[in-house]
């Protein structure tokens, strides 16, 4: 079975547990890391999760992959909160993390850039807005969504 068919699965499993836990989807993710598969599953809620809220949905979500089986080969399934760094992924993620420090790749050279570490000040479907600091000049630079690689939060240490 292909990962993305096994993703689409266990987000089906998982979304009714969530909402009945009050938590939020970030991500889920199956993956081989030598020669063992991971099934992980990001979960968060305001304030984020604790030990208690991924154990919860830990054994709930195993109950229900036990029934379905939606993997024919041993994994190890993990549930924790996507970290302070977390993903951007859905557009009401980039929308809560306006204002927010953001680090954000492209799939090709935008202005001459592919990495943009910066403050998101804008999104649309369409565009997401950084502005970034260029030595002690506020650059923005308004980045095509389809050009975006990858997106996340970023922790500043200045």
């Amino acid at each position: 079975m292909s990962k993305t068919k096994v993703v689409d699965i266990v987000e089906g499993l998982v979304l009714p547990i969530l909402e009945q836990e009050q938590l939020e989807l970030v991500e889920v993710e199956y993956t081989k890391q030598g020669a063992n598969w991971f099934l992980r599953v990001f979960i968060d809620k305001p304030g984020g999760v604790d030990i208690e809220d991924c154990g919860r949905v830990s054994e709930a979500l195993s109950v229900k992959l036990d029934e379905v089986d939606p993997i024919p080969t041993s994994y190890f399934l993990e549930v924790s909160s996507p970290g302070a760094e977390r993903p951007l992924k859905k557009p009401a993620d980039f929308e809560k993390a306006i204002g927010k420090q953001v680090h954000i790749t492209t799939f090709e050279p935008i202005h001459g850039k592919k990495e943009f570490d910066g403050e998101l000040i804008a999104y649309d479907p369409l565009t997401v807005t950084v502005a970034v600091m260029d030595k002690t000049v506020r650059k923005e630079y308004a980045i095509p969504a389809n050009k975006v690689a990858g997106a996340r939060l970023s922790i500043s240490f200045s």
